[in-house]
C-alpha cells in the first residue's frame, strides 16, 4: 500500500517541543522507524505550517495513495477548509493527534477535522501513527 503521512504546523518541531507532551524524538527519526516497521508498503511523508498547502497535499493524494495518516495539529480545532478537503477526496484519512485532545485545554478537545476521517487516534504518542497504519493496511 502507498500511505502519506501528513502533519500539520509545528510538528516539525517533535522532539523539540513541548518534550512533556510531545516526547523527545524527532519525526524524522521516528518515520524511519516506520518504514523498518511496514516493510513492503510505501510510506511518504509532508509537513507544512500553511493550511493551503496541507490542502493542496490532501487533494494529491486522491487517486495516488491508498490512505493517509494526518496530524492536522492546531488546525483541527479550526480548520473546516481541510475538513471540508478530506469528505471531498476519496481515499481514507486517520487523524492522529499525539497527545490525549479530549483531556487538554477546553479549545482543543473539538476535532473538526476528526468529523471528516475514518478513523481517529488520540493520546498514543508517535505510536498512534503505527496503529493508523496498521488500520489502514488491514
Amino acid at each position: 500500500m502507498r500511505i502519506l503521512i501528513v502533519n500539520g504546523p509545528n510538528l516539525n518541531l517533535l522532539g523539540k517541543r513541548e518534550p512533556e507532551i510531545y516526547g523527545s524524538v524527532s519525526f524524522e527519526i521516528y518515520l524511519t522507524q516506520l518504514k523498518e516497521r511496514f516493510v513492503g508498503h510505501e510510506l511518504d511523508y509532508y509537513q507544512s505550517n500553511h493550511e493551503g498547502c496541507l490542502i493542496d497535499k490532501l487533494q494529491d493524494a486522491d487517486g495516488n495513495y491508498d490512505g493517509v495518516v494526518m496530524n492536522p495539529g492546531g488546525y483541527a480545532h479550526t480548520s473546516i477548509a481541510l475538513a471540508d478537503c478530506i469528505r471531498a477526496i476519496g481515499v481514507p484519512v486517520v487523524e492522529v493527534h499525539i497527545s490525549d485532545i479530549t483531556k487538554r485545554e477546553p479549545y482543543r478537545r473539538h476535532s473538526y477535522t476528526a468529523e471528516a476521517c475514518k478513523k481517529w487516534i488520540y493520546g498514543m504518542g508517535l505510536e498512534g501513527y503505527a496503529k493508523a497504519i496498521e488500520w489502514l493496511t488491514k
